[in-house]
């Protein structure tokens, strides 16, 4: 019998920016695979406060673990990696981005083009609120013995960056940060060199800010949660500073400018959204394992998600910051301090009350993710300070970030099914009083 071919619709629609954003990371990670042949050394850091202009001033390529648990995760790999880690002692309540990630190293540390990644040179740990990244890196720094810098930021438990703050990251640059990097690498520190990358950076993140805020848009063009993991992969990782992120911003930003004048959706993998029923805030991160089935989920039933706190976890920028190259170091101290991890609480209500209000959200739903006490502690909390504040309902779901074990399709959809009822419920309730 012959096999019938398939259909066009089953194929998965992606927009050009992403085809690009995909070529870039493919580059990234051939320049990985080939950095030691090339006489390139490596640096592996974290996506909350990654310092990826500093980085590059000392000829390091940028090595990103987590975003290789997500890369993991969305081939469907990471759940035999943390199957790996975990008979390896680490318990079922340790993050899976890291057992993920020990558990690839356990089986040849294979990355996601096919080909091993290199060991690190140095480890770069810039502490951004996540205490696990900590602990990571000490499994990190006993497997491979190689120099760790460790840049502490002060957590923003009162809600507001100091001069001290500042001064005091700035005094951890000069005295040890700098002259470990310059160690490692051979490198001189030109500071110049690093003005000229945040000059780039600045460039970049201007055309992302108004790519996230075209969503306030009715229709919204894009998807600021699923499609968002696309966008703002180049700057939070290892192009943020490079005239590749400036080009790969300037071409999203012309694609969805085009699509708001054409009063389009975002595109999803069964193409573009035809109705926008309801609009969310969504809190958390988001299912690698079963992401195509997670975000159909929501499209299906017309939900466009127009702001998130998860694309803020490597910069806050759309409050307004901008790499500064008039203040090279004083700006790297302030990035960190302001990435979303690093927030108080009452900052990231503050946060999510403004996406509904600003964006004209219908609600908040919170993705609880079970190994990342990170997000999910106090997300309660927040729930319920947010459905005081603003008057639209709120919700749960529960997933986990690569381990498939803890994706239940069936209950995600049974609660998005309840929340939309509630949604509906509240807008009755609100034409009634209009009404009367």
């Amino acid at each position: 019998m012959t096999a019938k071919p398939k259909s066009p619709a089953a194929e998965v629609q992606k927009d050009d920016s992403m085809l690009l954003q995909k070529a870039m990371m493919a580059k990234h990670y051939d320049r990985l695979a080939n950095a030691k042949e090339n006489g390139e050394k490596v640096a592996s850091t974290f996506v909350p406060g990654n310092l990826n202009e500093l980085l590059m001033c000392f000829d390091l390529v940028n090595n990103l673990p987590e975003v290789n648990a997500i890369q993991s995760g969305l081939r469907r790999q990471s759940g035999g990696y943390i199957m790996e880690a975990e008979r390896s002692g680490h318990s079922e309540d340790v993050c899976t981005y890291v057992k993920s990630d020990i558990g690839m190293m356990a089986k040849g540390n294979i990355g996601p083009n096919g080909r091993k990644l290199p060991d690190p040179d140095v480890l770069m740990l810039s502490y951004t609120g996540c205490f696990t990244f900590m602990k990571w890196f000490e499994l990190l720094r006993e497997q491979y013995k190689c120099e760790t810098i460790f840049l502490q930021t002060p957590y923003l438990a009162d809600g507001k960056v100091t001069p001290n703050m500042v001064q005091y990251m700035v005094k951890q640059f000069k005295e040890d940060v700098i002259p470990k990097l310059e160690k490692v690498s051979g490198v001189k520190f030109d500071i110049d060199r690093l003005r000229e990358y945040l000059k780039k950076s600045a460039k970049a993140e201007d055309d992302l800010v108004h790519v996230l805020q075209s969503a306030k848009n009715k229709p919204s063009p894009i998807d600021a949660y699923f499609g968002g993991i696309y966008y703002i992969g180049p700057i939070f990782g290892a192009f943020r500073g490079t005239d590749d992120a400036i080009d790969y911003y300037r071409f999203l930003r012309q694609e969805v400018d085009d699509r708001v004048a054409k009063g389009l959706g975002p595109v999803t993998p069964d193409g573009v959204m035809q109705e926008e029923k309801y609009r969310l805030v969504v809190e958390g991160p988001p299912n690698y394992t079963s992401f195509r089935q997670f975000w159909k989920m929501f499209y299906e039933e017309g939900a466009t998600v127009v702001a998130s706190s998860y694309t803020k976890v490597g910069g806050t920028y759309d409050f307004g910051f901008r790499h500064d190259p008039d203040r090279p170091l004083e700006t790297l101290a302030e990035y960190c301090l302001g990435v979303y991890t690093n927030r108080s609480l009452p900052m990231r209500i503050e946060m999510l009350v403004n996406y509904i209000n600003e964006y004209e959200a219908d609600g908040l739903l919170i993705n609880s993710i079970k190994s990342c006490n990170s997000f999910s502690a106090g997300q309660l909390l927040i729930m319920r300070e947010v459905e005081k504040r603003t008057g639209k309902p709120a919700a749960f779901i529960e997933t986990d970030l690569v381990d498939p074990r803890y994706f239940s399709a069936a209950n995600v959809k049974n609660r998005l099914e309840s929340y939309f009822q509630m949604v509906e419920q509240k807008r009755s309730g609100a034409k009634k009083e209009t009404a009367a």
